[in-house]
This record gives C-alpha cells, structure tokens and sequence, in this order.
C-alpha cells in the first residue's frame, strides 16, 4: 500500500477512533436530601424567589445601594477577573484538539563539507538559499485525552463562572444584612433620642420638686443617673451605626469618607419563599460549582488514563526552497512531506502511574467537598428557618412585654405625683420600658436580617 494511502487511512481510523474516552462514565455524586424543611411556618412554600431577590423588602434605597455593588465592588471585579481568565484558560486547552498550521520563512548562508555529499562536485561549498514552509500537526487524539482535557478546562471555567454568581451573592447578602442593620440602629436612635427628651422633662420636674422640698436629693441624683445612662446608651449606638455605615461604603466600592445613604425607615418584614430542599441542587452557585469540579475531576483521569496509550499524530510540510531570491512556487522548487508519528513513554520514572493516582484523588476530593457544600447549604437553610420561627415567638412575647412596661411607667408615674411611690419605682418602670421598646426593635431588626440570609441560603432566585 502506498505511503500516502496507508497515512489516508490512519486519519480514518484515528478520526472513528476519536470519539473513544477513558474517562469513567460521569455520575453526580448522589446525597441524600430531605423531603421538607422542618420549619417552614414563617414562609411561603408556594412561590420562588426573584433573581433580585433584595427587591423583597420593597426597599428604594436598597435598590440602589445593590446596583452600586454590582457596578464598583472590587472583590466583585477580581471574581470577574477569574472569571474571565478561567475562560481564556479552558479555551487554551480546547485549542489543542484542532490542527496546527504554521508558516516560516528565511535565507540562510551555510557551507557543506569538502566532500559534499547532498551536493555535485561542480557546486561551490558555500551558498545561499531560500526557504518558505508552511507545517501542519494534527492529534488524532485516539484516546480522548485532549477531549477530555478540553471538557475539564471547560467544566472549571463553568465552575468558575458560578464562583462568581455566588460571590455576588454573598456580598448582595452581606450588604443587605449590613444595610438592615443600620436601619434597625436608625429606629434604636429614635427610641433613644425619644426616651432622652422625656428623661430631661423628668430630671427638669424633679429639681423642681426638689427646691419645692417635695423631691429628694436622691431622686434628683436618680433622675440624672437615668438621663446620663441614656445619653452612654445613644452614643454607643451612634458610634455602631457609623461603623455600620463605613461597612456599608466598602461594599459599594465607595470611601467611608463622607458617604452618605438616603434616609429611610425600617423595611416590613418580606414574605420568603422556600422552595424543596432538592431545589437548592440546582438554586445554589456554590453547588453548581462544586458539581462542575467533580465533572473537571472525572474527566482530569480520562487525561491520566489516556498517558497510557500511544499518542497519534499526522504531521506535514509544504514549501519552496530556491538559492536565489525568487521562484520559490516554482514547480520544481517545492517540497513536502506527510506521514503519521506514533509515539509513547517506555519509561518515565513513574510520573504517569502518580499522574493517574493524582487524578483519581482529585476526584475523590472534588466528590468530598460537593457532598460537604450541599449539607452546608441545607443547614445554613435550616438555621435561618429555625432563626425565623424562634424569633417570630420572641416577638409576641416582647410585643406583651412593651405594652406591660409602658402600663407600668404610667402607673409608677401616676402614683409618684400622687406621693404613693419612691422616684425609684419611677426609674425602674422608665428603665423596663426603654429596654423593651429597644428588644422589640432589636428582634425586628434581626427578623430581617434572618429574612435576608435565608434568602440568600436559598440561593437568590440564581440559576444557570
């Protein structure tokens, strides 16, 4: 058979043989999943989350705070960056599965031996000539090493892509849960500022009392220990908001340095949506990721197998060589070559037996660390769920507190200008009252914040 047939027929061969793959067939890891949540009474099992899920909480400026995010965050623009060099990276790979043309050209000066055993006698030693060759390599990739290299660079660069949603993700949930508290500490301020206007009524009543001799120096001296008591309590929360509020600037790719963020009140508690547990397989970027890197690391051992088998290329070139400066295309001037290269290891130290053992425990862990991301994910729903339910109890019964204490302050009050109580029982009644507006406040706040982090647990109406 001629030398050219005999290479036809490789390609042919190698062309059938190139859907061929030694990767092991790929199957998710399988875990597991409940069939329900086990605290579900606080949301809502009938609907799904918005992609911009924030938009729950009806919330302007909140709005415009996640969209400055997503424009100026710069641990957002370095996953970007990953991202994009993820992509370039699998597309590196994926280069290698087609052929490779090049193009040289050049003169060259060289002196053969007196002997001359390429050239006649007649020729002089020394000479110039030209050359232009155009090459071509082609893998016939028989065992799918490069299919599968390119299908792993592929897998990763999705990976990739989906670190990136989960890395939006979790800044939209940290800034949501950054903003609410500030927000929360905003209603505090009221409650405080309010408490310290009816303390200074309070102390202004009393030294009058005082100089009226109804009052005693004690309860003059109780009377400014309850205002000066305020006062500590309202800066330390001031100082908490500010922290708050630079916490808030970083996020948004802004200085601390006079940012500003709109006025606004404290959001209504959203409805959440919580879908099936086995929704959050498909819900959650993290796990979507995982689930890529399993597939990378699959497909990586059908890379290790195939380092065991002769590797098949066809190689080629086609050129011109003349020894003056013109009449390279000529005819007579041109030359080319075409055959297939068979090639394979017989000895490697080793290298390819630990190359194969390397894949397979990089499966082994990519497999580990899916399981490990779901059971993550479902606990992380399951304690904002059972967050939600403690809370939402907590708030009735701190709702029943707040109107206990203010009955009490009325009375304590009442009865000191009725000269049936102490002063002190008019402090202790004050002091019970602020403290449960400030805990009924306090178990608003961290409602939606509980809110917000659920729904990010969900995985923010993502999905690929």
């Amino acid at each position: 058979m001629p030398a050219v047939e005999r290479t036809a027929t490789l390609v042919v061969m190698g062309l059938l043989l190139g859907g061929c793959s030694l990767a092991p067939t790929y199957q998710t890891p399988v875990l597991a999943m409940p069939a329900a949540y086990e605290h579900t009474e606080t949301v809502d099992t009938r609907s799904q989350l918005p992609q911009a899920w924030w938009q729950a909480f009806q919330d302007p400026v909140l709005d415009q705070l996640q969209q400055q995010l997503g424009a100026a965050n710069p641990s957002l623009a370095l996953a970007v960056a990953h991202y994009d060099a993820a992509r370039a990276a699998a597309g590196e790979v994926a280069s290698a599965r087609a052929p490779q043309v090049g193009f040289s050209t050049g003169p060259v000066r060289q002196r053969q031996s007196d002997d001359k055993p390429l050239r006649s006698a007649t020729q002089p030693a020394i000479y110039d000539s030209n050359t232009a060759t155009f090459s071509l390599s082609f893998d016939l990739d028989l065992w799918g090493r490069l299919r599968n290299a390119a299908a792993a660079g592929k897998a990763r660069a999705e990976a990739s892509g989906d670190d990136l949603a989960a890395a939006r993700l979790s800044l939209s949930q940290q800034l949501a849960g950054f903003y609410l508290q500030l927000r929360g500490a905003e209603a505090q301020q009221a409650i405080l500022h309010g408490s310290i206007e009816d303390y200074r009524q309070a102390l202004a009543l009393t030294e009058n009392r005082f100089r009226g001799e109804i009052a005693s120096q004690l309860d003059v001296s109780r009377a400014r220990h309850q205002l000066a008591s305020a006062q500590a309590d309202l800066d330390a929360l001031d100082g908490r908001h500010e922290l708050l509020r630079h916490a808030v600037a970083e996020l948004v790719g802004a200085p601390a340095t006079g940012f500003i963020i709109a006025d606004a009140g404290l959001p209504a508690l959203p409805s959440v949506p919580a879908d099936l547990p086995s929704r959050l397989l498909q819900r959650r970027p993290d796990i979507a990721a995982a689930e890529r890197r399993v597939f990378a690391a699959n497909a990586g051992i059908g890379v290790a197998r195939a380092a065991w088998f002769p590797q098949l290329s066809l190689s080629g070139l086609l050129g011109g060589q003349t020894s003056g400066g013109s009449g390279l295309l000529d005819a007579g001037n041109r030359y080319w070559a075409l055959g297939p290269l068979a090639a394979l290891p017989v000895f490697d130290g080793g290298r390819r037996k630990a190359a194969k053992a390397e894949a397979y425990a990089e499966f082994d862990a990519a497999s580990a660390q899916y399981r490990a991301t779901v059971l993550a994910a479902i606990r992380q729903v399951e304690d904002q769920l059972t967050l939600l339910r403690q809370l939402d109890a907590q708030r009735g019964h701190e709702q029943d507190a707040v109107t206990a204490a203010r009955r009490a302050e009325q009375i304590a009050n009442d009865r000191y200008a009725g000269g049936a109580v102490s002063y002190l029982d008019v402090v202790s009644a004050q002091t019970d009252a602020r403290q449960a507006q400030l805990g009924l406040q306090d178990i608003q706040s961290r409602q939606l914040q509980a809110s917000a982090a659920l729904m990010a647990a969900l995985g923010g109406g993502w999905s690929r």
